[in-house]
C-alpha cells in the first residue's frame, strides 16, 4: 500500500501566494521523483484546543494560520529512495524555494497508509 508524508505548519497569511509557490515547486520535484500525488490544504476552519490542536502544535502566532499538506509515495521504499535525492535537488534549497513559513515549527511525519476508501 501506498506511504504518506505529512506536514503541518503554521504560515503568515498574507504569505498564502508565495506558499503556494514554494509548495508547487516542491510538489514538481517530489512529483519527478516519484511521489503519486501533492497536496496542500490551508487552514479555513481550525479551532484552537485546550489540551491540543493543529495550532497549538505549531504554536500559531497571530496573523498565521495552519496549513496541511501530504505527499502520496507508491510505498516506503519508493519514498526512502526519492527523499535523499529531493533534499539534494538544487530546486528545493532555500536561495531557490525559500520557505515562507518558520521551518522551525514545521511538524513532519511518516506514515503506513492503512485505508484508503
Amino acid at each position: 500500500m501506498a506511504y504518506v508524508d505529512g506536514f503541518v505548519a503554521a504560515v503568515p497569511k498574507d504569505k498564502k501566494a508565495d506558499y503556494l509557490e514554494h509548495a508547487e515547486k516542491s510538489a514538481e520535484v517530489f512529483k519527478e521523483f516519484g511521489a503519486l500525488k501533492a497536496v496542500e490544504c490551508w487552514g479555513d476552519d481550525v479551532p484552537d484546543g485546550e489540551l491540543t490542536s493543529f495550532p497549538m502544535a505549531v504554536k500559531c502566532e497571530a496573523g498565521e494560520t495552519v496549513v496541511f499538506s501530504w505527499v502520496v509515495w507508491p510505498s516506503k521504499a519508493a519514498r526512502d529512495e526519492a527523499w535523499q535525492k529531493v533534499m539534494e535537488d538544487p530546486r528545493m534549497q532555500p536561495d531557490h524555494n525559500p520557505m515562507p513559513f518558520d521551518g522551525k515549527r514545521l511538524i513532519y511525519g511518516g506514515f503506513e497508509m492503512i485505508m484508503d476508501l
